[in-house]
């Protein structure tokens, strides 16, 4: 910047440099950039007393730019001259209690949360040990060329006993400029360019989690409010899933404009969908998007409906395979195909399926309660919840089916669901009731689980 815009841009409070550049391109909010209010800068007084801003523009000299945030500042040509070619450097001079920002880690993480994706690198210079191998010069004594019996020793003979030089290792502080935030943001390229393998290692930055997703679906929504999204469902359920159930957030990342703005969000997916995890990132909403505000909410519950639509998808998704690979097998049963039958269950040991188990079958050990949560709670897709409910029926105690399924195999006669609750499956089955309906040819469902009377 020159003298004239450092005193513009700096000097003035709510003086938006972002959206005056965006003005004068003619581009309106169509580009990347982030700066909205013009306050943004005086954030560097919450940490700092003092802060200077070197700039450098080819219209003009090196200036300095001082304010010690007491409604006064100064810029003053640069006594040093030109040091920065072109380009600007911000020193803050921090209050006793910010100390903590001048450490690496805590930059290093604060960048890693909040600036991780931006288009930009972040360098960050750190310092770390090095261990280097040297020689040890030995100090020459009067006495190294006499022997033990005070025999001088010639140079011949010395140079035969001559031992290897020592050598002993030290640790060196070495300082170098390292990228912090290396990881790119996925969900802004094709889906066509992505790998299994790039959003699995994507899954697993994001989340910590050691174990691949079972599933992820990645989209683009237009309309209303444009975004982009990329959600996945996690293999294993975490302890605590139930754990203060109508207090929890989604666990969703929410970004706008690759910013991190809230990884708790609870308007963004209903309470039974809190296993889901991902990233939803917007350019329409305000950077201010944590405060409620009528138009911005409005924005926010219809992201909510196509988040809840598309992880609804996704689930489908794997149910169906599930009933796919299960008309496959019955398809095979009937073959003495050896070959086949051998490739199968190689096909099965590299997918790491266990005892047969499909996806969907532990998909629902994991996360069959929330389903029934939803179909509770979400009267406006409960029909498409239904069909992802299983149960366990007399028809086969050990294999869970659907309630299509159980349709489909009902008696002309019959025109309702027949269940019957109780503690467990073993009470269930030993029931006197059951036993009447079984003999006559009946299927009844078997509720052992205590939620499942009020999904009903």
């Amino acid at each position: 910047m020159t003298k004239a815009e450092l005193i513009k841009n700096l000097g003035t409070v709510a003086k938006s440099g972002t959206t005056a550049f965006l003005e004068a391109m003619g581009q309106g909010e169509s580009m990347s950039l982030i700066g909205q209010f013009g306050v943004g800068f005086y954030s560097a007084f919450l940490v700092a007393n003092k802060v200077e801003v070197t700039s450098k523009s080819n219209d003009d000299e090196q200036h300095i730019w001082t304010s010690t945030a007491d409604a006064k500042f100064f810029v003053t040509k640069d006594p040093r001259g030109d040091t920065l070619g072109r380009g600007t450097r911000i020193t803050l001079h921090l209050k006793d209690d910010a100390a903590e920002y001048v450490e690496q880690e805590r930059i290093k993480n604060l960048v890693k949360r909040y600036s991780e994706f931006i288009n930009y690198p972040i360098n960050l210079y750190v310092s770390k040990d090095v261990r280097e191998t040297i020689e040890i010069e030995e100090e020459a004594d009067e006495g190294a060329n006499v022997n033990e019996d005070g025999v001088e020793i010639t140079d011949e003979e010395e140079n035969v006993e001559k031992k290897e030089k020592k050598t002993k290792e030290i640790t060196k502080q070495v300082w170098e400029w390292e990228t912090v935030n290396e990881i790119k943001a996925i969900w802004l390229r094709e889906k066509e360019d992505l790998s299994d393998r790039e959003y699995n290692d994507f899954y697993k930055t994001i989340t910590k989690d050691s174990n691949d997703p079972m599933a992820h679906t990645h989209f683009s929504a237009e309309g209303e409010i444009d975004f982009k999204a990329i959600l996945y469902m996690p293999k294993e359920a975490p302890y605590d899933l139930f754990e203060n159930y109508y207090g929890k957030s989604a666990a969703l990342k929410l970004y706008v404009r690759r910013v991190l703005i809230t990884e708790e969000f609870e308007d963004l997916m209903p309470r039974y969908l809190n296993f889901i995890k991902g990233i939803v990132d917007s350019d329409d909403l305000p950077l201010n998007v944590s405060r409620e505000q009528l138009q911005q909410m409005k924005m926010i519950k219809v992201m909510s409906k196509k988040l809840v639509r598309k992880s609804i998808e996704m689930i489908r998704a794997l149910a169906e395979e599930g009933e796919e690979d299960d008309d496959e097998e019955e398809e095979g049963e009937g073959g003495d195909d050896a070959e086949n039958e051998g490739k199968d269950v190689e096909e099965k040991e590299e997918e790491g399926e266990d005892d047969g188990e499909d996806k969907y079958e532990t998909f629902w050990k994991n996360f069959g309660k929330n389903i029934k949560l939803g179909v509770i709670e979400d009267a406006s897709n409960r029909n498409k919840l239904a069909k992802l409910l299983r149960f366990y029926s007399t028809e086969d105690p050990e294999s869970l089916t659907s309630l299509d399924d159980y349709i489909s195999r009902m008696k002309p006669d019959q025109d309702t669901i027949l269940y019957l609750p109780g503690d467990s499956q073993e009470q269930i089955l030993k029931s006197p009731i059951l036993k009447n309906y079984v003999s006559r040819g009946y299927e009844v469902l078997l509720l052992a689980d205590p939620i499942d009377e009020f999904c009903t």
